[in-house]
């Protein structure tokens, strides 16, 4: 049975899915940031995950990271309790041994059943005028990237034709998965910087979710989640799994 921890002035907990005694999983509620982003900032998984560790951190212990979900994206992360342990995963990552698995409920009927986007991913402020720092964009200059797709559902709602997908990436690179479905035409429901209009998430900043944003992006926080994390951890196979969450059940289900 899962156990939940509170994190501190949030609104949700997240959900402890599976530990070792070097590796903690947990499943990372959507609106969740990962890491602090400045002193005395909003509450973060790394601040929640320290009071979890305490015990390990006042006997030498370290809490790293080792897969980092955006703020909204929800879903299974990975989280190392010792220098050593985190070192050890970062390397597994780099080779390619943490097999990672989403869910994505896209705007359209995605026609083929299963595809890949094999496009190079830049910031767009590189190359070209972008108003979001973090927005990135396919561009020849940008770095390797590779994502594999599968349909999982077709449906229709009343605001149109939507499929939830299966993505696997291949590499990691910032905010991969939303920029290669908003690059064939299938935005993530819900994406604030990819989905209809870059605008949407300078609107958000300034005036928080209003009923403008309500109708053109239908969800507050993306439709994307980590579904399963695996890996070969020193012998020995891991896996962590995580359903999907009330908002993207919830999407399906008034279909």
């Amino acid at each position: 049975m899962h156990t939940r921890w509170k994190v501190a002035n949030h609104q949700a907990d997240f959900v402890i899915l599976g530990e070792t005694p070097d590796l903690l999983a947990v499943d990372k509620p959507a609106g969740l940031l990962v890491h602090p982003t400045k002193p005395g900032g909003p509450p973060t998984l790394w601040d929640a995950a320290r009071d979890l560790l305490r015990y390990e951190i006042a006997n030498g212990g370290q809490v790293s990271i080792v897969n980092r979900l955006d703020r909204e994206t929800s879903g299974v992360v990975l989280i190392a309790k010792s220098s050593n342990a985190a070192r050890e995963a970062g390397l597994t990552m780099q080779q390619g041994g943490i097999r990672k698995t989403y869910a994505a409920i896209v705007w359209g009927h995605v026609a083929e059943d299963c595809f890949v986007v094999n496009e190079p991913i830049i910031r767009l402020g590189e190359v070209g005028p972008s108003a979001i720092y973090l927005q990135r964009a396919v561009h020849p200059l940008g770095a390797k990237s590779r994502t594999e797709f599968r349909v999982l559902k077709r449906f229709f709602r009343g605001e149109g034709a939507f499929t939830l997908l299966e993505a696997r990436p291949i590499t990691g690179r910032t905010h991969q998965i939303r920029v290669h479905l908003a690059h064939v035409g299938h935005a993530v429901v819900g994406d604030k910087i990819y989905g209809p209009d870059p605008q949407c998430y300078l609107e958000f900043i300034r005036t928080g979710w209003t009923p403008s944003l309500a109708d053109r992006l239908l969800l507050c926080e993306h439709a994307l989640h980590s579904t399963s994390l695996a890996l070969t951890w020193r012998g020995d196979p891991l896996a962590f799994h995580s359903g999907l969450p009330v908002r993207m059940q919830g999407f399906l289900d008034r279909d």
